[in-house]
């Protein structure tokens, strides 16, 4: 389907969605993420194996966009946040890897997405920032997100003082997972999903949801439902050909389109 402020490309297994707002600094009207939800919605419903989130333009994403917010009432803001988080969700929901691709400045809840996917490339030039604390609008919901990824002081720290990070400080608060030149940002990207996308798709996609299902659970409930998912996995058909392939010291045939 046509869209007015994403582009959504495949190339091979993997496909690429673009926040296209560089006049409006890719920030997330309600039109513009419900444009990214319909994407991933579709996205996760195919064979592609990897997506990689992107922005044109020299920042990745401002966060929200004012325009919408400054008039609206209590109940629209309520519904624009509602269907962000909706976004946010449906990232770690589909069973693809979904890597952001930060090449510039991300802030409020556009550092909420790189938070949100599953894992984040960026470039030296990068910056990532919570800047409500320094306004008159605290990230309450972008620090969902962040402080799941960086910690409680940390977070507190990027929401409290507003100030950027540099990608450097990022990858060291385990923000991102890799920073690179800037010239090398698409490949070091296509790397990763490389890397992430190999073995069994349909394995992987029920791992990646039961990561998320368990990683906020206490330690005996993570376990319980840990144990009971890869017992359930282990009857797959890839899970029995994945280990017939090792102990036949051959390499695994995975199902069509697998």
């Amino acid at each position: 389907m046509g869209y007015e402020h994403i582009l959504v490309e495949r190339s091979g297994d993997f496909a690429t969605v673009t926040m296209n707002r560089p006049q409006r600094r890719n920030a997330l009207s309600l039109a513009h993420m419900q444009e990214l939800i319909s994407a991933f919605t579709e996205l996760g419903a195919s064979d592609t194996l990897g997506v990689v989130l992107a922005g044109n333009g020299p920042v990745f994403c401002a966060g929200h966009d004012f325009a919408d917010v400054a008039d609206a009432d209590l109940g629209g803001v309520r519904a624009l946040l509602q269907t962000c988080t909706e976004l946010m969700t449906l990232m770690q929901q589909i069973p693809q890897p979904v890597v952001a691709q930060v090449h510039g400045l991300a802030t409020a809840a556009g550092c909420q997405l790189v938070a949100s996917a599953d894992l984040a490339v960026a470039s030296e030039e990068a910056g990532f920032a919570a800047p409500g604390g320094k306004g008159g609008w605290f990230c309450h919901t972008p620090m969902v997100a962040v402080a799941r990824n960086v910690g409680r002081k940390r977070a507190a720290e990027l929401a409290l003082s507003g100030d950027v990070i540099d990608a450097a400080t990022a990858l060291d608060w385990g923000l991102v997972n890799r920073v690179v030149p800037a010239a090398q940002l698409g490949s070091a990207t296509r790397d990763m999903l490389d890397r992430v996308t190999r073995g069994s798709a349909e394995s992987k996609g029920i791992g990646k949801q039961a990561l998320y299902a368990q990683i906020d659970l206490d330690q005996a409930k993570a376990y319980a439902y840990a144990i009971e998912v890869m017992a359930a996995t282990s009857q797959t058909p890839d899970a029995r050909e994945g280990m017939r392939a090792f102990l036949e010291k051959r390499k695994p045939r995975w199902r069509p389109g697998r």
